[in-house]
């Protein structure tokens, strides 16, 4: 037996080392330094028209308020054009190498959520644009929205650099440990909180992320009360707070849609997890936006209740074509809400009991999940200082377990190496990309200006985001 078990491990060696010499002859034909580049002249369309375009399936009466919270800062612009991103990324250098990507891989769509078991889990927590795809798409993101924000907030260029480094390294670093476990070890892997709280490298971040667990942990359905819901008549109903929260006409068409999609969606849980929901009953609809890139797609609040009072608060999100297709393919899904929900299993370490897809009867299709399931989001308009570079390394750290999880981490960490040749050479683009979005967010402003782009603003501290204890 011992020796059986000593030719499989030599077995598993030999593969891994198979696949790291593949990624490193990969360097021949895509230079690690060749990731650095990018000047104008690779573009292929206009910001403007592109953004204009994107807009054109969403419910038009939100659109001024998707391009308000666009507005504020380079780094909300670029959270809002993702599919001008994923354009310029994908003129320059690719492997080919493939993860299933998050598509829309910026800091803001990293925070904590339950896992079944009810604990605090750290990772990507938006997929609305995932695909199989190049993993240069979600790296690239990532460590452009690091510059930006560093930006934002006062830091030098040297200091902006350092910033995304952290991220950069700690994504290699931990790529070549996940790299040498099995298929197995990557799929049970995750970062919880008792985990995050362990490798803290000093006593301020120990205690930061002990209150963000805290703060996770009490952001349940019943958090909800006061905040999205309102007592009627003896009955909770949802707070009528256009635009950002509107109650629907009763029958109306978007409702309709809404409604149907609930009622068809419990066919894709698995029956253990149907039967559970069947134990609530829905109870109240209402059109809730949320983000900013997602601004004007359909997006609703769904209220159920169960025989003894209990709530449970589902999220219905319309989905549609990633950003990601033009340049990776349509992937293996024709429904859309499909596309999110199977990339969320594929590249999350655990997902929401209740994610599933459906569709109405008039080509939307959507997604559902809680609304709250101690999902935490960090308050990153507020991170300075050796918070901003903690936050880099957590989410360095957690794009790499979703990529060994989803693609050949072997291949991937043989390409990228030991040296931090990669990490400089993506710095650099960053650098550059960051100028690229500030001109772009610059070209966004005139529009504005001139007419060409409706805006509608709120207070900042809800255009901005709706997520928000630091970490």
């Amino acid at each position: 037996m011992k020796t059986s078990n000593t030719k499989e491990q030599a077995s598993l060696r030999s593969a891994r080392d198979q696949a790291q010499r593949a990624g490193r002859s990969l360097r021949s034909t895509v230079a690690r330094e060749d990731h650095a580049v990018w000047h104008p002249g690779m573009r292929q369309g206009d910001p403007i028209e592109m953004l204009i375009a994107t807009g054109r399936s969403r419910l038009q009466h939100l659109l001024p308020l998707r391009y308000g919270r666009m507005s504020h800062t380079p780094f909300t612009y670029m959270r809002g054009a993702a599919a001008m991103m994923a354009a310029d990324v994908a003129a320059g250098a690719m492997t080919g190498i493939q993860v299933q990507a998050c598509g829309d891989c910026h800091l803001g769509n990293f925070g904590a959520f339950a896992s079944p078991e009810r604990r605090v889990l750290f990772d990507i927590n938006d997929f609305d644009e995932t695909l199989p795809a190049s993993w240069e798409f979600d790296l690239k993101r990532l460590a452009v929205s690091f510059v930006l924000l560093a930006r934002q907030q006062g830091y030098d260029t040297g200091s902006t650099r350092s910033v995304a480094e952290t991220m950069l390294s700690a994504y290699r670093l931990h790529l070549q440990d996940y790299a040498l476990q099995s298929p197995l070890d990557n799929w049970y892997a995750l970062i919880d909180s008792e985990l995050l709280i362990r490798t803290a490298g000093d006593e301020a971040t120990r205690k930061r992320r002990i209150q963000f667990e805290k703060k996770a942990r009490k952001r349940t359905a019943e958090s909800l009360i006061g905040k999205l819901l309102e007592e009627q008549n003896g009955h909770l109903r949802f707070l009528h707070q256009p635009p950002v929260l509107a109650r629907l006409p009763r029958n109306g068409k978007l409702e309709k849609s809404f409604r149907l999609a609930l009622e068809r969606y419990p066919a894709t849980l698995s029956e253990e997890r149907r039967h559970l929901l069947s134990r609530y009953r829905l109870d109240d609809v209402a059109l809730k936006v949320v983000g900013v890139g997602s601004v004007g797609t359909r997006c609703a609040v769904a209220l159920y209740v169960s025989d003894g009072g209990d709530r449970l608060v589902l999220q219905v999100k319309e989905a549609s074509t990633s950003v990601l297709a033009p340049y990776a393919g349509a992937g293996p899904h024709a429904h859309q809400g499909q596309r999110v929900v199977i990339g969320q299993r594929l590249a999350q370490c655990a997902s929401d009991i209740f994610l599933g897809w459906a569709n109405d009867d008039d080509g939307h299709q959507y997604y559902v999940r809680q609304l709250r399931d101690m999902k935490t989001s960090v308050a990153y308009e507020q991170m300075t200082g050796q918070v901003l570079f903690n936050f880099a390394d957590m989410c360095g750290w957690a794009l790499a377990r979703s990529h060994a999880k989803s693609g050949d981490g072997a291949r991937l960490s043989g390409y990228l190496g030991r040296s931090e040749q990669l990490d400089r050479a993506i710095s650099d683009f960053a650098q550059t990309y960051a100028d690229q979005c500030e001109q772009d967010f610059e070209q966004f402003k005139r529009a504005i200006r001139l007419g060409k782009i409706p805006v509608e603003m709120e207070a900042p501290t809800v255009a901005v985001s709706e997520k928000k204890p630091s970490n």
